[in-house]
């Protein structure tokens, strides 16, 4: 059976870790997904934990600064 991917079409890629803040993989492992072996399948999705504590690292300051670039209120 095809592991399914883990896409939740919240498509963006975090220039900090480049990580999608969706599914939380790589540019790579999006494109090459149709491409995976089933077993690496389940090690990107087996790897969410570390992936989520590596795109949460980021200070509350950088992701305001990264949602509004102008540094005024969104």
């Amino acid at each position: 059976m095809a592991v399914n991917s883990p896409c939740v079409d919240v498509c963006r890629i975090d220039g900090k870790s480049g990580l999608c803040v969706g599914c939380l993989r790589t540019r790579e492992e999006i494109r090459g997904w149709k491409s995976m072996t089933d077993h690496r399948r389940h090690q990107v999705i087996n790897d969410r934990t570390r992936r989520e504590a590596k795109l949460q690292c980021k200070s509350p300051d950088s992701s305001a600064r990264a949602e509004n670039p102008t540094g005024g209120t969104p």
